[in-house]
């Protein structure tokens, strides 16, 4: 069996990046590593033969330290136990102990030793993960409002052209424009964070001297350029078709429908997924538009339960996340999804272009069904 040499052994305690120091049974420091030196600044001989209490930032610190071995029910032994070092700079160093009680062969105490490891960097990471969810959560939950204020932006830019004369409209679009412009440059900021905290890379900026702040400036391709509405425009691609609309915030359920309305459309809401199925059940549909998110059940759950009851019915889903979360577009899409919008707000013109897209591919199928059915 192979054996490890002594001096192997204590070549690698000596050249550990942890912190490791023995001390005997008065708290005198008998050893110190090269991980310790480093951590704490002092050399060898500054520190071997001094208390223990040199490296911590008080003598009740050290006792406690002490206590929690000594009443362990591991026979003597802890592990990451957190404390504060300090080091030769006086900084303080937030560890993470694992040692034991060193005793004679007749059972008495005579030191101890402990493997203490710097976890700021632990804890950063951490920080940062936590930083990372919140940024998503958080763009989530500012995309959904963004989408309730780009649908009713849409339906008041209708909804003044036949109230206004050609000067005042011009003088309302511009305003409304500029709305367009901060909407599009609030969604590019959310955009920046999400990718930034998915990918891990923080891009800092001065902002006032000695003093840093994340930047999330969007650049000049991040931001959306709004579509103007061309006045006297008049369109109805989506008329007469009946939309059911599935989300679980309600300002965009209602917004949303208003503004298909405003298409011509007829339409059906649900805020769960379990009354759409009802109204799926009960009502002839032309094309369903749901979240992808949601508490009752996801995206991807609802669109195989609605394709196994109406496997024509044309689905499309959105999210107000910049990303597939848990992949649900993915794979409905490999299960034959009709469209995908990622990240709200909706751009309207999009949606239209999308719904149009699924009435033409329907009635291009009614005569080749038709052909079948005769056949």
């Amino acid at each position: 069996m192979f054996s490890l040499d002594k001096k192997y052994l204590q070549s690698l305690v000596e050249s550990s990046p942890d912190i490791i120091v023995a001390v005997d049974r008065e708290g005198t420091i008998i050893y110190y590593n090269d991980g310790a030196r480093e951590n704490l600044h002092y050399s060898p001989e500054e520190i071997i033969g001094e208390k223990v209490t040199r490296i911590y930032p008080s003598l009740d610190e050290a006792r406690r330290v002490m206590k929690a071995m000594r009443e362990s029910p591991n026979k003597g032994r802890i592990a990451s136990f957190e404390t504060v070092f300090r080091n030769k700079d006086g900084e303080l160093i937030p560890v993470a102990i694992s040692g034991s009680l060193i005793r004679d062969e007749q059972g008495n105490e005579i030191g101890s030793i402990g493997f203490a490891r710097d976890v700021r960097r632990m804890r950063q990471r951490e920080q940062l993960a936590t930083a990372g969810e919140i940024a998503v959560s958080l763009a989530h939950e500012i995309n959904n409002p963004l989408e309730s204020i780009t649908n009713n932006l849409e339906l008041l830019s209708r909804a003044i052209e036949s109230h206004l004369s050609e000067a005042e409209l011009a003088v309302e679009h511009q305003h409304m424009g500029a709305i367009r412009e901060s909407v599009g440059r609030v969604t590019a900021i959310v955009r920046r964070l999400d990718e930034m905290c998915r990918k891990g890379i923080y891009e800092t900026r001065d902002y006032m001297a000695g003093k840093r702040m994340a930047d999330l400036a969007p650049r000049e391709t991040e931001t959306e350029k709004p579509e103007s509405r061309v006045v006297g425009e008049v369109s109805w691609p989506l008329v007469g078709m009946t939309i059911l609309v599935l989300d679980d915030d309600t300002s965009v359920v209602n917004s949303l429908a208003d503004l298909l309305r405003a298409e011509r459309c007829i339409v059906y809401t649900a805020t769960r997924p379990s009354a759409a199925l009802g109204i799926a059940r009960n009502v002839k549909l032309d094309a369903v538009i749901s979240d992808v998110v949601m508490p009752e059940m996801d995206g991807y759950e609802f669109y195989l339960r609605l394709k196994e009851e109406m496997p024509e019915l044309p689905v499309i889903l959105m999210t107000a996340y910049y990303y597939d979360k848990d992949h649900i577009i993915k794979r409905s899409r490999l299960r034959g999804l009709e469209g995908a919008i990622f990240k709200k707000p909706v751009n309207p013109a999009k949606l239209r272009q999308m719904l149009a897209q699924v009435r033409q591919k329907a009635q291009a199928q009614k005569p080749q069904r038709a052909t079948q059915g005769a056949a």
